[in-house]
């Protein structure tokens, strides 16, 4: 009983979808948090051993993200650091296409930071691959370049391209037929929505849906606005967002964390395995529900797959529920001490608050349970 009382506890937090990409504060505050000396490395703000030594590799880099022709999506867009073939950092560009790599924040005073392996720090990124990641489109990449501290941090700007034979797209083909009333109600809402005026975006959004119920991309981002205040009405548009074009992917995604939210474990399979039939590359989001999905229809072999294919793809751990997952399928199996590795590992990169302590009390609960590790 307590271990199922333990399962559940796990399961209770690692279910909770984290907060959509939309709200992510941009990483260029936290490198103007300290005013003129943080952004040029002088002062309080200095790396001394690096400066003194000159070592090579930057404290962050920057980049943009174009178009070659068209408008960037509204979304954010996931961009990668790949060395060899492995993901070593992710993150995404805002609104305007910008996106920043930066140096891991400073060791908590809750907890101790232990470095994560799998995240490599920018100074260790030299010579690695930078890309931007759109279904539907292809991506020129850039190349880390050997930097000191005092060399320009700028990577210059990846360009997408669209790809004619992808089986999916983040820009659905009835946007480009949708009726031009519908079109012009579409970039108000949009400049709405980029200048945060939501209720106004909503309107425009609403009215567009209503002009042309078959513009995918409207209901899509409607299901967006929505979804914090009437989650059953933002499910609604996403699902006739698929309905109107089942090749535009991301409606997907946010069915299956909404499906979680009503515990319909189902509909979060069928979601995400859509997805993953346009895309079988994935996303470590879509490869979360899916493991999420499959966990609780019993499908435990591939859910574990699943989960394990959202940790390899997610070094910064933009999704930060895949270990808690993890550990949920592996202390349901009695294998505490791999259970405890990766709630132990959450506590390296988990922000302090409320779900550090209680990582920190599930950790207290395996230990009872766990053998000792042979001396």
């Amino acid at each position: 009983m307590k271990d199922k009382l333990l399962i559940a506890a796990i399961l209770s937090i690692a279910c909770v979808p984290w907060a959509s990409m939309r709200a992510q504060q941009n990483p260029s505050s936290m490198a103007n948090s300290g005013g003129a000396e943080a952004t040029s490395a002088v002062g309080k703000y200095a790396n001394m051993d690096q400066l003194m030594n000159k070592q090579t590799g930057s404290m962050q880099f920057f980049g943009k993200v174009a178009m070659a022709a068209g408008k960037l999506p509204w979304d954010p867009i996931p961009v990668v650091v790949t060395c060899g073939d492995t993901a070593r950092y992710n993150t995404v560009a805002d609104a305007k296409g910008g996106f920043y790599i930066v140096a891991p924040a400073r060791s908590s005073e809750v907890i101790s930071q232990k470095k994560d392996p799998n995240h490599a720090a920018p100074s260790e990124l030299v010579g690695c691959r930078v890309s931007a990641v759109v279904d539907g489109f292809t991506s020129t990449r850039l190349t880390i370049a050997n930097r000191t501290l005092e060399d320009d941090p700028s990577l210059g700007t990846i360009m997408l391209s669209r790809d004619e034979h992808a089986a999916s797209s983040s820009v659905s083909s009835t946007t480009e037929s949708a009726a031009p009333d519908a079109l012009k109600e579409f970039d108000k809402a949009h400049s709405d929505d980029l200048e945060k005026h939501f209720d106004s975006a909503r309107h425009h959004l609403q009215k567009a849906v209503s002009i042309d119920p078959k513009f995918a991309e409207a209901w899509y981002h409607l299901g967006q606005i929505e979804q914090k205040d009437s989650p059953q009405d933002a499910l609604s548009a996403y699902e006739k967002a698929a309905a109107a074009d089942p090749s535009y992917i991301p409606p997907y995604e946010p069915i299956a964390e909404l499906s979680a939210l009503q515990k319909n474990w189902q509909a979060v399979t069928d979601a995400t395995n859509q997805a993953l039939k346009l895309n079988p590359a994935g996303t470590p989001q879509v490869w979360y529900y899916n493991a999420v999905g499959n966990l609780n229809l019993g499908n435990r072999q591939q859910a574990e797959t699943s989960a394990e294919t959202s940790l390899s793809m997610d070094p910064s751990h933009r999704a930060p529920n895949t270990e808690q997952l993890l550990a949920v399928m592996l202390a349901g199996r009695g294998e505490y001490a791999g259970a405890l590795e990766h709630l132990r590992h959450c506590l390296t990169y988990m922000p302090p608050g409320p779900n550090v302590d209680v990582v920190k009390q599930q950790i207290a609960q395996l230990e009872k349970v766990a053998p000792l590790p042979a001396k």
